[in-house]
């Protein structure tokens, strides 16, 4: 079986920092950390807004990190120009809404194939590896693969809420819907990625999937280290991971 990648999501150590306008927790710190602890990338999402990270954050993180960052941002001119500078190993573009507390859903690249195809043809080029956050629907998956991704990250929150809330029934069909997506994007030469909302109780079964290469966790992480330390938390999902993985 394949290693399967954990990258760090750091964002919401920026959060606390930004809910006092001070210079700590200092997220550059947790991503060295997180390195030290066993993740394989570090994540980062630079939002329209800025409401976490923010544009020092990210010229700090390309300097200090020895893994590869991940840099998260919606399809906009001005994120493909702080991208093109930066030339980060991955690019995952992501929906985002001013509104939302956090990602809600998976992009609609089957409904935005032209521009899409377009707007990933100079990240591509620069070198990163572009990564489309999208949900497990087949046309969304054949969609990605048509304007030249090379990765998809498969959106699990659905899948942990209702693992949360006890719809146990609705959360195995989901499961099951996001196995079948893996298979497809497999099949279809994609490298298969997948994230958001896993914990410690709901990362094994996304983990065990084998098509799948990378999980990106960040806000269940952050929340922990507040118990345990960031390090052990992530000692921990390492620890689930590879269990579940072997």
């Amino acid at each position: 079986m394949t290693h399967l990648r954990l990258g760090v999501n750091i964002d919401h150590v920026a959060t606390v920092r930004n809910a006092r306008g001070s210079a700590y927790p200092d997220p550059v710190r947790a991503a060295i950390l997180a390195e030290e602890a066993g993740a394989d990338g570090i994540t980062a999402h630079l939002r329209e807004d800025r409401r976490h990270i923010v544009d020092g954050d990210v010229e700090r993180l390309m300097a200090a990190l020895t893994k590869p960052l991940n840099f998260e941002m919606a399809a906009t001119a001005e994120m493909q120009t702080i991208a093109l500078r930066h030339k980060p190993h991955a690019v995952c573009i992501v929906p985002e809404k001013r509104e939302e507390r956090t990602t809600e859903g998976g992009l609609d690249v089957a409904a935005d194939i032209a521009r899409l195809t377009d707007y990933i043809a100079p990240l591509s080029e620069a070198g990163s590896r572009v990564s489309m956050f999208i949900g497990h629907d087949p046309r969304q998956i054949e969609a990605c693969a048509r304007i030249g991704a090379a990765v998809v990250e498969l959106h699990t929150g659905h899948y942990c809420d209702l693992h949360h809330e006890g719809r146990f029934d609705e959360r195995d069909a989901e499961l099951a819907a996001l196995t079948e997506g893996a298979r497809l994007a497999h099949s279809l030469g994609l490298e298969v990625h997948a994230g958001h909302g896993l914990t410690y109780d709901t990362v094994a079964p996304i983990a065990a999937l084998p098509e799948v290469r990378e999980l990106n966790i960040g806000h269940f992480l952050i929340a922990e280290a507040i118990f345990a330390g960031l390090k052990p938390a992530i000692v921990e999902m390492r620890r689930l991971m590879d269990a579940a993985r072997a």
